[in-house]
Parts: structure tokens; C-alpha cells; sequence
């Protein structure tokens, strides 16, 4: 399933990216991936939650780390050059912009979740939670375009809250 998620996220891609300008979005999309990158990096003796593959390609994508590596490649690449891409100028239509795109992740997250087993939360991580991140990610993501060195120091506060908040020992950590 995790295959069909990213081939549609490729072909949105394809079809909705701001492919003229993917130099512009290289920056943030490699911000979106290293900050993943150190997420799982950090907390792979305590994650948050995983991913699995239940549908088919189960060979392909045997573990939590493979599926990742699948989006890093491909629908974090296809979010940045949708999302920024087409990030509209008046303030009303940019909350509405983002909004949606919270939304997507968030109902794809919660159908994952609830319906077809493809991610599980662990240590307190909820829906919840996840709303909030994704509200936090979509604006690092247009903040990081504008402004690289305030996303970094931002996200860098938001995970030492999101550490103090679900107490993550230190010991847990790689």
C-alpha cells in the first residue's frame, strides 16, 4: 500500500509540481529530509510510531526503515514541490493551502492508523499529536524557504518540547 501512496504522490508530482523552479525547493526539500533523517536516527530505540506494509510488497518493504526511506525519496520530494510550488499569496488562501494539506496527511495518517494497520503510535504519540506536528511541519516547510536558519532554530526548540513532553530517556537514544 505505502507503494501506491508514493506512486500517487509522484504522479502529483508530475502533474501539479513546480518542476521550473525544483532548484529553489532543494533546500527545504533536503531540510525535510534531514530532519526525518535525525528523527529516526534519535529515536530508533523509541519511536514514536512505525510504519509497516500489510497489503503487498512486504519483501520489498520489510521494516519501518525501508518504508521511510521510500517516502524520504519520493512524497517528501512531491509534498515540497506541490506545496510550496503552488503556495498562493493572499494570507486567507495560504491558511486554506495549508489547512489542506494538514489535512491530507492527517486523514492518510488516520486511515493508515485505523483501517489498513499501515502505521502503529507507541509511547503516548496520537492522532492528536500528529495534528499538531503537521501543523508544525507545514509551516517549518514555508518558513525554511524563506528563512532556513529560523526553521532550523525553531524545529530544533519544537523537538527539545516534543523530548520533554513524552520524557524520552536519554539512554533510548542511538
Amino acid at each position: 500500500m505505502h507503494i501506491i501512496y508514493n506512486a500517487l504522490f509522484l504522479l502529483a508530482a508530475i502533474k501539479w509540481g513546480d518542476w521550473k523552479r525544483w532548484r529553489d525547493y532543494y533546500p527545504t526539500i533536503l531540510y525535510f529530509i534531514c530532519v526525518d533523517a535525525l528523527k529516526n536516527f534519535l529515536l530508533f530505540n523509541h519511536k514514536m510510531w512505525t510504519y509497516k506494509e500489510t497489503f503487498f510488497a512486504e519483501n520489498l518493504l520489510q521494516n519501518h526503515t525501508f518504508i521511510n526511506l521510500m517516502i524520504m525519496a519520493i512524497a517528501y520530494p512531491a509534498t515540497v514541490l506541490i506545496y510550496l510550488g503552488r503556495f498562493p499569496d493572499e494570507k486567507w488562501k495560504q491558511i486554506v493551502w495549508m489547512s489542506l494539506w494538514i489535512f491530507i496527511y492527517w486523514i492518510v495518517e488516520y486511515i493508515n492508523r485505523n483501517y489498513l494497520d499501515l502505521i502503529h503510535h507507541h509511547h503516548g504519540w496520537n492522532m492528536w499529536w500528529s495534528f499538531l506536528f503537521l501543523v508544525v511541519m507545514f509551516s517549518m516547510l514555508k518558513i525554511h524557504h524563506k528563512n532556513p536558519l529560523l526553521a532550523w532554530f525553531l524545529s530544533v526548540l519544537f523537538t527539545l518540547f516534543l523530548w520533554n513532553v513524552f520524557d524520552v530517556p536519554i539512554e533510548k537514544m542511538k
